[in-house]
């Protein structure tokens, strides 16, 4: 994609750096660089054109300093400054940690190291150092407005767990910042805060690193604690002083780009003396990475940075307007800019837009820039076209976004098609909102309409948001969300908690550190009891959510509940053992089962879970006692092992295949792999044919046939990249890792258990592709005798079907659907109160199957019987009885009607009843049906007025059938057709209604039915 930019407006703040070259210079400097086969155009669509991607190194040479540095260069000094203080460098985590359940996306750079904060994970390293890619959305209004925030950010951080504190911490940090070596900032253009209390960091800034007692700010713990105000409101748990050092420009407000968090106290109840000093301290800094830059670059704001500023330009040029920084358009283009970083990011890692937790805060964020360019006049997809000049700026630090342009691209561009016809549905409704709302005097528009809007049209609350905006309103964000709740929907929110001490199975996380798996090599082993926790679930908390408390114990006594599964209410009991051989649940393989046997009872494994390295074994006592200490036999149930081990090797071959039927982008989006049974998600926007589904099929259980062998082994992170083992985008791998190979033709990063060769899957069936969310598509499959067993039943069906039939295989689809069509028809003559003079013929066409077809060919047709028929593959068989036997019920039916002969209209109307000028028809009529007597009551409407009927029919001995109608001019005199009715079915133990000119009801009692008719014609006459 080719995008151009309009002449770049000098930037505000950035009226004091002059070019270092003219314009002709800059353009001979590009062209000689890039081979003198591209200019840059200025706006004149006649003259030379250039393309985005390289317009940063035009930006470069126009408005930066000679000095200035670039982003990527301050992160790569960061992260190799910390390097030489003996630091280990680490990834960035990923965007979605699945392994923390209190954020949905990653807030922080501490994020990923909050076991080792709280010292429940064995040390590999004491010192760590970051650039964490971040996401935040708790005030999302400000992106745009404001010159520093982001919902997408990158943090460069340095850690210690109780390493050194906060005399290195500072240190530190003002080396990095003042060195020349590093980014030489202007000391004298940098201040300080400290905590109220902390004489300790106050003396460090002041008497080591000399720093002015008039450039060091004393602030409450509602601005230099972590977090805000802590010993005062909580949480509890893991907490600390801070000091901020801030950048004062020449002009403009300052800036703070560095915070230091001084871990060390632990928050426990309420003040006074509710801090309570850690015995190993840590730290926890924090760097905003495009807060820096724009500092180092002289620019007010981040979205003026060398990798923001092209960006916006972009987001200009597609949305055909110019960029002018204090103008709504300029805000707008800031909020897109954002917007396009943080959708594409999440989307390249596998998070599309959707309705629940994390998916509902990139499709709200993806429509809120949708909803941007709408205000200037876009009414195609635009964003998507972003993606390109997106990658580029990121591709730096993050390479591997290159390898999913394509199809993030192709994701947005679909969600913004279906947004912008929501858009156009939704405007009027809210429009007429907002002007209310202004009308009334109101400041915000209102919350509850907005979610009823919702509920009743589907109307987005980010739409609300804009449009209050465009009417100068507010949009309560906290007031929709509680109107959501009453409603009983609402998506899962942003960031939930902190780190905090919650219960016993953190402190046995402190003590174990972790749990030594044996598993891949035995099912058996010994093992000592290291700790015991009694659990109970409570439905229902004081906040309306299911609570769960956890007693510690020393023992464990057999108790009623002995079930394989917990439910609410009842107690379960935890199993923390020092090594063990059940897997527990991880990367999509399900927990393993069996049991523990001790010297004094047995303990039932229902369930095997992990929190952090720790497992968990889940279950409860079935004989005697378990007590802390002793020594176990765990024993894995081996045959449900064996099983499980099936279906994982098999989505390792099923992903192989996927990625050489489909395309390279359908990676897996998750999994769950039970015994011999297999769930497999992977992102593709499209379903999957049904002759791809066969390929993809035929391709695994070749795999399956060739018996390949199946290993692991543990190397570095980058000797498995080499390989050319599978990354999936938003996973995070440790290093080493371990590595799964198939054959020659799989190989994959993973912990799970697999068999030793391929062959031992013996068989794979797929039973089910569907739709999961926008993006992904899901595949179920079988392996193993569950396999076996649904392939000889798909055949069972099928010569079953043929038999009942009386037809061979390419006639069976046809037969079968030739009955449903001859239901059908008889139901439209019944309906219609008659058999029809003539009926619809069912054609007769044979499927073109091979003289021996295979097992695909066989199970195709059943497949595409049972989506005709909207049924699943295994209810065909049966439903061919119940087809033949309903045939057989509605031709009795209309064989009743038939024998009921032809009702004469005009006698009917002969032997009316006159009351005053109406003709009232009152009459019973045998073996008829509803289709017929509406049928009837409108000939009788036709042929007379004014004129009303009342017809009453036997259905059986306990159901009677009544209907009413009037003719349009005693509709208009106020006569009810519904009313009427309702009197009469009274009669018959029965109610109904309708409308004015027609009316139907039902009865139980068929020997009223003259009473019914008479009490029909007094009330007609008396009304």
């Amino acid at each position: 994609m080719a995008l151009f930019v309009h002449k770049p407006q000098r930037l505000p703040d950035a009226s004091t750096f002059a070019p270092r070259s003219g314009r002709k210079r800059i353009v001979h400097r590009i062209e000689k660089q890039r081979g003198g086969d591209e200019a840059l155009r200025f706006g004149n669509k006649s003259e030379p054109s250039y393309p985005i991607p390289a317009l940063v190194d035009i930006l470069w040479l126009e408005f930066f300093p000679g000095n200035a540095m670039k982003t990527n260069e301050i992160r790569s000094k960061y992260l190799d400054f910390f390097k030489s203080k003996d630091h280990t460098i680490c990834p960035s985590d990923v965007m979605v940690p699945k392994w923390d359940k209190t954020v949905l996306f990653t807030p922080a750079g501490m994020n990923q190291f909050k076991d080792h904060f709280l010292g429940k994970v064995k040390l590999e390293f004491t010192r760590a150092t970051t650039s964490q890619k971040c996401l935040r959305t708790g005030d999302t209004e400000n992106v745009g407005r404001t010159a520093y925030h982001h919902t997408f950010f990158e943090m460069l951080g340095n850690f210690s767990f109780g390493d050194y504190f906060k005399q290195e911490a500072i240190h530190w940090a003002w080396e990095f910042l003042t060195d020349k070596q590093w980014l030489g900032i202007d000391p004298d253009r940098l201040t300080v805060t400290v905590y109220l209390d902390d004489d300790e960091a106050f003396n460090i800034w002041s008497k080591e690193i000399g720093l002015p007692e008039s450039r060091i700010t004393r602030l409450g713990e509602g601005d230099n604690f972590w977090p805000a105000s802590a010993p005062s409101n909580g949480p509890d748990g893991v907490c600390g002083p801070c000091s901020e050092i801030f950048f004062q420009p020449e002009n403009g407000p300052e800036c703070e780009i560095w915070n230091l968090v001084f871990t060390q106290f632990n928050r426990s109840g309420d003040p006074p003396d509710n801090l309570i000093p850690l015995p190993s301290k840590n730290i926890d800094t924090g760097m905003g990475l495009e807060r820096t830059a724009a500092v180092l670059q002289g620019v007010s704001t981040n979205f003026h940075i060398d990798t923001l500023y092209p960006i916006v330009l972009a987001a200009a040029e597609v949305c055909g307007t110019t960029y002018e920084a204090d103008s709504d358009n300029g805000r707008r283009l800031r909020r897109i800019t954002d917007h396009a970083r943080a959708v594409t990011m999440a989307i390249h890692e596998n998070v599309y837009p959707g309705s629940q937790k994390e998916e509902s805060v990139v499709r709200q964020l993806l429509r809120r820039a949708v909803l941007q360019g709408y205000e200037m006049g876009m009414r195609d997809p635009f964003l998507y076209q972003l993606v390109p000049v997106v990658v580029d700026q990121l591709k730096a630090p993050y390479p591997d976004l290159t390898e999913s342009v394509d199809r993030v691209a192709s994701v947005i561009k679909s969600q913004e098609s279906d947004f912008y016809s929501l858009v156009d549905r939704s405007m009027p409704i809210l429009e007429v909102m907002a002007n209310s709302a202004v009308s009334a005097g109101q400041k915000s528009i209102d919350a509850d309409k907005v979610a009823e809007a919702y509920q009743t049209h589907g109307v987005p609350a980010t739409i609300a948001e804009s449009v209050a905006e465009q009417h100068g309103l507010i949009f309560d964000w906290d007031a929709f969300n509680e109107a959501m709740k009453r409603h009983g929907d609402v998506s899962g929110g942003d960031e939930k908690g902190v780190m905090g001490d919650v219960g016993p199975v953190d402190e046995f996380k402190r003590e174990l550190k972790t749990t030594v798996f044996l598993g891949y090599d035995q099912t058996t082993a010994t093992a000592t009891v290291k700790g015991l926790i009694e659990e109970q679930t409570v439905t229902e908390g004081n906040d309306g959510k299911e609570v769960v408390t956890r007693v510690r114990q020393d023992s464990l006594k057999q108790s009623s509940l002995e079930q394989s599964s917990q439910k609410p209410g009842q107690a379960t009991q935890i199993v923390f053992l020092d090594q063990s051989p059940f897997y527990a649940e991880s990367g999509g393989q399900v927990g393993d089962t069996g049991t523990l046997v001790g010297p004094h009872g047995t303990f039932h494994v229902s369930d095997t879970q992990k929190d952090g390295d720790v497992f968990l074994h889940f279950g409860f006592v079935s004989e005697g006692t378990i007590n802390v200490g002793d020594s176990v036999d765990a024993k894995v149930n081996a045959s449900r092992r064996h099983g499980i081990q099936r279906a994982h090797t098999a989505t390792h071959i099923l992903h192989h295949a996927l990625q050489r039927n489909v395309s390279a982008d359908a990676q897996q989006r998750g999994s769950k792999v039970s015994e011999d049974d297999l769930r497999f998600d992977f992102a593709n926007m499209d379903p999957i044919e049904e002759n791809v589904l066969v390929a993809i099929e035929t391709d695994t259980n070749a795999r399956i046939e060739e018996a390949c062998s199946v290993s692991a082994q543990i190397l570095p992170l980058d000797d498995a990249r080499e390989q050319g083992a599978m990354m999936l985008f938003g996973e995070k791998y440790p290093d080493p890792v371990r590595m799964v190979s198939i054959g020659e033709f799989s190989k994959e990063l993973c912990g799970g258990i697999h068999v030793g060769n391929s062959g031992d899957i013996g068989y794979f069936e797929i039973v089910a592709e569907e739709n999961v969310a926008a993006g992904t598509r899901r595949i179920q499959a079988l392996t193993g005798d569950k396999a076996k067993a649904t392939q000889q039943q798909v055949r069972d069906d099928v010569n079953q079907i043929c038999q009942e039939l009386q037809v061979d295989l390419s006639l069976m689809k046809s037969s079968v659907l030739g009955l449903h069509h001859q239901i059908k028809e008889l139901k439209k003559q019944i309906a219609a109160g008659k058999k029809s003079k003539s009926v619809a013929q069912w054609k007769n066409e044979p499927s073109s199957v091979s003289e021996s077809p295979s097992y695909f060919e066989i199970r195709t047709l059943l497949r595409e019987v049972a989506q005709a028929l909207n049924i699943s593959a295994f209810d065909v068989a049966p439903r061919l009885v119940a087809m033949r036997s309903e045939i057989d019920s509605l031709k009795a039916e209309l064989e009743k009607l038939a024998a009921a002969g032809d009702i004469d209209a005009d006698a009917l109307i002969a032997d009316a009843k006159m009351v005053g000028d109406v003709r009232l028809v009152a009459v019973e009529l045998p073996s008829a049906n509803s289709g017929l007597m509406r049928q009837l009551i409108d000939q009788l409407r036709k042929k007379a007025a004014p004129i009303a009927v009342l017809l009453v029919t036997r259905v059986s001995d306990e159901k009677v059938l009544l209907a009413t109608g009037l003719s349009r001019d005693l509709v208009d005199q106020g006569r009810h057709a519904g009313k009427w009715i309702k009197v009469i079915a009274e009669v018959v133990g029965g109610r109904g209604g309708g409308k004015p000119d027609m009316a139907q009801a039902g009865g139980t009692d068929p020997s009223k039915i003259a009473d019914a008719i008479k009490i029909g014609i007094q009330t007609f006459e008396t009304d």
